[in-house]
């Protein structure tokens, strides 16, 4: 999960963990794109803010996450940028507008596993 802000990080690591999931938190898209470059672990979807701090935004890290496994499951978070995802985002993702019930997010990483 890539979020830039820390209470939205304790938010969505929360509604994860109590979905089932096991997850990393990071605060930029380089370190998430090298953690899943590297293959040390095995990571099975990405959840990401699209506007982060920094030079990356999840639009780009999703594409480069894309480029290393083309099924890979893509989550957007957002609250600005959401009329940009018929552009920007990949395909086969799932965009959550932000401010977005915790359950809706476990669903929807939940439903691109299953369909993944």
């Amino acid at each position: 999960m890539v979020e830039d802000e820390e209470s939205l990080q304790e938010i969505v690591h929360d509604a994860l963990k109590e979905g089932g999931f096991d997850l990393t938190t990071v605060a930029s898209g380089q370190e998430a794109v090298a953690m899943i470059e590297s293959g040390v672990v095995k990571y099975s979807a990405l959840v990401t803010d699209v506007n982060l701090k920094g030079p990356m935004k999840g639009w780009e890290i999703a594409r480069l996450v894309r480029q290393i496994d083309p099924a890979f499951p893509i989550v957007y978070m957002t609250g600005a940028a959401a009329d940009d995802w018929a552009s920007q985002g990949v395909p086969n993702s799932i965009l959550l507008k932000k401010p977005f019930a915790p359950a809706q997010l476990v669903t929807a990483v939940s439903q691109l596993l299953n369909t993944g």
